[in-house]
């Protein structure tokens, strides 16, 4: 693809304009969703590091046993448990056995599993947004089918100007 030279300031105007939304964009993602992505990673991070298994001791011989303590001692981990949190919501049971039904061939395990899962929105697939194009869908609520009620010459009617071809425009049909 050849790079257009041939800009003008209108060009460069929007371009700039474009560049800054997308930032903009970038930044309100990073403010909402920034410290659940951090999280999440340090949980990835924490399950990668090796177990270390406490010593076990030898068994020394049987003694009275000890009085109930009020407060029950942990054993001391070098790595604090964080719960792994997934991207998306768990997977109901119904919906998971599907995946091991039959074949893909056959229009039944994976390929049922996907398109059952495909019907669900967004919202209760995933915990939030992922990229900035699940906005355009997040929260739409189930698609309203209208019908077009009207005749062919209504739209004829509305279709083609009044005036003919060369008439004066109305200001309210003119974007400024």
């Amino acid at each position: 693809m050849l790079r257009q030279l041939n800009m003008d300031t209108q060009q460069q105007n929007f371009w700039k304009e474009e560049y800054l939304r997308e930032k903009m964009l970038r930044c309100e993602w990073n403010r909402k969703y920034g410290s659940l992505v951090k999280a999440k990673q340090k949980a990835k991070a924490a399950a990668r590091l090796p177990l270390k298994l406490p010593t076990l001791y030898p068994k020394t011989p049987h003694s009275p046993a000890p009085a109930p303590q009020a407060v029950p001692s942990k054993a001391s981990s070098s790595v604090p448990e964080v719960p792994f949190q997934s991207e998306m919501y768990p997977v109901l049971p119904a919906t998971r056995a599907l995946l091991y039904e039959g074949i893909s061939h056959d229009f039944q395990g994976r390929y049922s599993y996907l398109n059952t899962r495909k019907l669900d929105m967004p919202e209760t697939r995933y915990l939030f947004p992922i990229t900035t194009n699940f906005t355009y869908g997040w929260q739409l609520g189930p698609p309203v089918k209208q019908e077009l009620v009207s005749c062919k010459m209504c739209r004829i009617e509305s279709f083609f100007r009044k005036n003919g071809a060369f008439a004066l425009l109305d200001p309210r049909d003119l974007a400024l």
